[in-house]
């Protein structure tokens, strides 16, 4: 009888040995399925220095595509500057194409990204500028200057940088540039005026401390743009 038993417990421990061994890894059962970024949407209209006659702008790009086959939507962002800060219109959709309601006679970017249902984001696309035309309109504005160098908010070594920046105009004009330098955000000193050059030598800075410029650019017919304040600092 002793046998027996003995024989029980010894084949109960080698079943109960088969079932907790040589199963699945819990970390691998648990791990979760990899999931990748849509492709960044391809902007089709409208693209850079657009002007839009109608300010009810349809916003239309190319389609994402989304390695694993999830739902995508897309994000749409319109601003007055580059930098998008602030945002002046946000939009969401499902399709290709968007219908966002602007104001008249403005100078405008936007960009676009995608996001699928698992929310992987792919990056925005590059920022693109257009106009909508005004009531009336003979001479569009300029658009805003963007950025170059010295990068936003860096710092440069040495008391003096070159101020580097861009602008364009739809209808072709001659641009010129007033220069605006100071320690001071507001920017009350202009440091050069009707400028052509896309560049300024700021020189006699002094070490250590913040500097703001700003950039305002004229078409010579009555078209002014005032760009953003930017800023760098000195070591």
């Amino acid at each position: 009888m002793k046998k027996t038993y003995l024989y029980l417990i010894v084949a109960v421990g080698l079943i109960m040995m088969s079932c907790s061994g040589g199963g699945d890894d819990p970390e691998e059962m648990q791990k979760p399925d990899e999931n990748t970024a849509p492709t960044v949407p391809t902007q089709v209209y409208p693209l850079d220095n657009t002007i839009c006659t109608d300010n009810n702008v349809v916003f239309e790009w190319n389609g994402s595509t989304d390695a694993e086959g999830n739902a995508i939507t897309y994000k749409i962002e319109v601003s007055e500057n580059n930098s998008f800060s602030p945002i002046s219109h946000t939009a969401t959709s499902s399709s290709e194409s968007k219908l966002i309601s602007l104001e008249k006679g403005k100078a405008y970017y936007w960009r676009i990204k995608a996001t699928d249902n698992r929310s992987a984001e792919s990056n925005y696309s590059p920022a693109m500028q257009f106009l909508t035309e005004g009531e009336g309109v003979s001479n569009h504005i300029p658009f805003a200057p963007s950025l170059l160098s010295p990068a936003l908010n860096s710092e440069v070594d040495g008391t003096s940088t070159t101020l580097s920046w861009s602008a364009s105009d739809v209808d072709g004009d001659a641009l010129t540039y007033d220069v605006y330098l100071d320690t001071n955000a507001d920017l009350t000193t202009k440091v050069s005026e009707n400028q052509s050059a896309t560049t300024y030598d700021a020189t006699g800075l002094t070490a250590v401390t913040t500097y703001y410029f700003k950039v305002v650019v004229k078409d010579g017919n009555g078209g002014v743009s005032i760009g953003q304040v930017w800023s760098f600092s000195t070591k």
